[in-house]
């Protein structure tokens, strides 16, 4: 089998040392310089250093070369910024998933929203769960999820994926699957603060728990199965960018609570961290559905200023009580 990755960060570099067990991989990245460094020293030194590339990698910063060989997967690694420009590249019957997380900045819009707007003609799907590049790198066990309507994807992201360390599941729920991948990184700030304040398990676990069921109730109004949400990609994502060290959602949430200063944070994480860009767009298709989302609209308010990280819990503490 044959795989094209388009996006050599750390998540893209991951699933291709991954993949070349069994596959012949193409790995593009859109530097060619880095291109040029990876394919040399078989190595990712940016975004996952002190992974070997395998030899069935081959790196290129030429996309018409990436495709020309007819791969029978193809795989968006980019950034949700990068994924309505790369479906409109990709044309013919090839498969197609994409990894990102998030909302579209300006449209508010999910991965399968823009794939409908951009690139109806594509047969594709996402690629989603609780997972860290550096982990399936090294290739201990993982569990992933793939979500289309489409049989062909789902089946060739089993055959692509699905051995060794990793286990690939099937959805034909896209709609949960990206809710869950875009709401689980705001809540995951909130849970980084919850712990950088040091307010203990009891709130930890309270905090995951409420921003389970707000991402629900979320997917539900955008037309996603409830039972999605206590799955891979609802509960597990959740669980893993909320509490894992590796989480950098996670650690925008532990530096706002030492009083850190946004632009200061991102600059010293130096990778992108969607939460800080999907909440606002959170808070605006709840608003506009009427779904109540008290942890993302407090994380809103404090990336934007508006409140900081104790007075945020105080928000959340002082709302009345309600049913469960």
């Amino acid at each position: 089998m044959r795989l094209a990755i388009l996006g050599a960060g750390a998540w893209g570099s991951a699933l291709a040392v991954a993949a070349a067990s069994w596959h012949e991989v193409c790995l593009w990245a859109r530097d060619p310089a880095q291109a040029a460094a990876m394919q040399s020293a078989r190595e990712n030194a940016r975004y996952l250093p002190g992974v070997p590339l395998p030899a069935r990698v081959s790196v290129t910063a030429d996309l018409q070369q990436a495709l020309a060989a007819g791969p029978n997967l193809c795989v968006l690694a980019t950034p949700m910024a990068a994924l309505r420009g790369m479906l409109g590249m990709l044309q013919g019957p090839t498969p197609v998933l994409w990894l990102c997380k998030g909302f579209e900045a300006g449209s508010g819009l999910l991965g399968h929203e823009i794939a409908a707007a951009c690139a109806p003609g594509l047969t594709c799907g996402i690629l989603s769960g609780p997972s860290f590049a550096q982990e399936v790198a090294a290739g201990l066990p993982a569990a992933l999820v793939v979500a289309s309507p489409e049989t062909q994807v789902r089946e060739r992201a089993v055959e692509a994926f699905h051995r060794g360390a990793l286990r690939i599941y099937s959805s034909t729920d896209p709609i949960g699957v990206e809710v869950g991948g875009a709401v689980k990184n705001v809540l995951a700030i909130a849970t980084g603060v919850c712990d950088g304040l040091q307010l203990g398990l009891n709130a930890r676990a309270a905090l995951i728990t409420r921003g389970l069921a707000e991402m629900t109730r979320l997917g539900v109004a955008l037309g996603a199965r409830t039972d999605t949400f206590a799955g891979l990609a609802g509960l597990g994502d959740l669980v893993l960018t909320a509490t894992g060290d590796l989480s950098r959602n996670r650690r925008v949430g532990l530096l706002l609570a030492e009083g850190l200063d946004l632009s200061g944070i991102l600059q010293r994480l130096g990778h992108v961290a969607e939460g800080v860009y999907s909440a606002a767009t959170v808070v605006q298709r709840a608003a506009a559905l009427g779904v109540d989302m008290p942890i993302a609209q407090g994380v809103h308010a404090l990336l934007q200023g508006q409140v900081d990280a104790r007075q945020l819990v105080e928000l959340l503490m002082r709302r009345e009580a309600r049913a469960e």
